[in-house]
């Protein structure tokens, strides 16, 4: 298990003194309204950038242990914090439940269970986790529409009743294993503008749901309401009030057959650029279409954890090379002690394009904040690749990049809290667990994690 590690109040304190004093003029970390929220991301951001430079200076490459230069991330409990004030000042209404796929890391799941959510699981192991969170049962949708048997009975076991289903064969299953669930019929919805297109694996098309309802009457389960998922990393906010309009169709039948129907799951897709945009579509549908007494549950995952977490890596060679776009200058190959079969796993899962930025150069120490060394100010052209012994594991086919870095130097990567981490590999007998430093640059969020 990788070491984890919290930055005591003291030393976050004194960190963010260093950096408001370096500053002309810097507001109060404030947790109201929007404008504050985005200062308060804005300094964050910067005491996020010292913690890292603080551990990473700490590393001696030359005589450190095997490892110790590993990866490691700096998770700022604070940024999930005033994610969950932004959803509740733009979808009041809407109940997150924490897709625990995206980011399943202990400390993020504390702190959902203590903001009040709910857990979005897929397997036993996801309810174990979201139940070792201290939440009750009825917090737990199974939003997993072909379940497996041995987890339907372990469902069964511990009491999480609410799951989804889009199928005849999963109905009779639930039947057989665990008839007084609470069922979610799941849609098919339009999600070709999604990154992560999850229709073409899951959802019930308009001209079967009334025929799975009446299935579900005639084996006397219970079918409670309405799912549906536009995709994840959506584009498009037309798609939720169309879903929307959908689900008030399958409402309308579900009660013809004699179902009673309570709550509607929006599911996920909500992403950090685009969320007031999305927000504002889908709760003026939802008001629309559903009257107050139902229940609106969602799913977000990446729009919780996305921007929380930062990833630092270190440069383990260099290599110099002719630039392929003008072979009379020189370019360099850097290579990674991380790649796409770890923490960049989201390059080939989750369609991402991380960003590398410098950290700490040997040429710079100890070098003010954010400073280069003006002989070295010239930017570079570098592609970034991993460790291991594979050529589809590159990170940036070209980047540019001021100075020039050399083995030892380090680069962080911004907005690697969402499928990352969780699906990483040992591949090549590489690390799949690595450190994180944990922070809160939010008093709300320190007060309900006791940092």
């Amino acid at each position: 298990m990788a070491p984890t590690a919290c930055v005591s109040h003291a030393e976050l304190c004194t960190i963010k003194q260093d950096y408001l004093d370096s500053l002309d003029h810097h507001g109060q970390v404030s947790s109201h309204g929007e404008d504050d929220l985005l200062q308060s991301r804005l300094t964050a951001k910067e005491l996020v950038l010292d913690v890292l430079k603080k551990r990473a200076t700490e590393v001696d490459v030359d005589h450190c242990g095997p490892g110790e230069e590993d990866a490691f991330y700096v998770a700022d409990m604070g940024e999930v914090y005033r994610q969950h004030l932004r959803w509740k000042m733009n979808l009041g209404r809407v109940k997150p439940f924490y897709a625990v796929k995206c980011n399943p890391d202990p400390e993020v799941l504390r702190l959902m269970a203590q903001l009040g959510n709910g857990f979005d699981c897929a397997s036993k192991s996801e309810i174990e986790l979201a139940l070792q969170a201290g939440i009750e049962p009825s917090r737990i949708i199974y939003a997993q529409p072909c379940k497996t048997k041995s987890y339907l009975r372990f469902a069964a076991e511990v009491g999480v009743k609410q799951m989804t289903f889009d199928n005849a064969d999963e109905l009779y299953k639930i039947k057989a294993t665990f008839p007084d669930a609470e069922l979610y019929l799941r849609i098919l919805t339009d999600d070709s503008t999604s990154l992560c297109r999850l229709s073409m694996k899951f959802g019930a098309s308009l001209d079967v749901a009334q025929q799975l309802l009446e299935l579900a009457h005639q084996l006397e389960l219970k079918v409670v309401g309405v799912s549906f998922h536009v995709g994840s990393g959506a584009e498009d906010p037309t798609a939720f009030l169309k879903a929307v309009q959908d689900a008030r169709m399958v409402f309308d039948q579900a009660e013809e057959v004699g179902h009673e129907l309570h709550t509607l799951d929006v599911g996920g897709g909500f992403c950090q650029s685009s969320f007031e945009k999305f927000a504002g579509i889908l709760s003026d549908a939802i008001d629309s279409y559903f009257p107050p007494h139902i229940r609106i549950i969602a799913e977000p995952g990446r729009y919780y954890v996305a921007s929380a977490f930062t990833l630092a890596a270190n440069v383990i060679a260099r290599r110099d090379v002719p630039d392929p776009l003008d072979p009379s200058r020189d370019a360099y190959m850097l290579y990674l002690n991380d790649g796409v079969y770890g923490n960049f796993s989201n390059i080939i899962f989750d369609h991402q394009h991380p960003v590398a930025q410098v950290l700490t150069r040997a040429a710079d120490q100890p070098a003010d904040r954010g400073s280069l060394n003006p002989a070295t100010s010239e930017n570079f052209s570098y592609s970034i690749w991993g460790p291991t012994c594979d050529g589809i594991d590159v990170i940036s086919e070209r980047i540019d990049l001021p100075g020039l870095l050399n083995a030892g130097d380090w680069l962080y990567f911004e907005d690697m809290g969402a499928y990352t981490k969780c699906s990483a590999t040992r591949f090549n007998g590489f690390s799949d667990n690595h450190e994180v430093i944990y922070i809160s640059s939010e008093t709300g969020a320190s007060a309900l994690l006791n940092y």
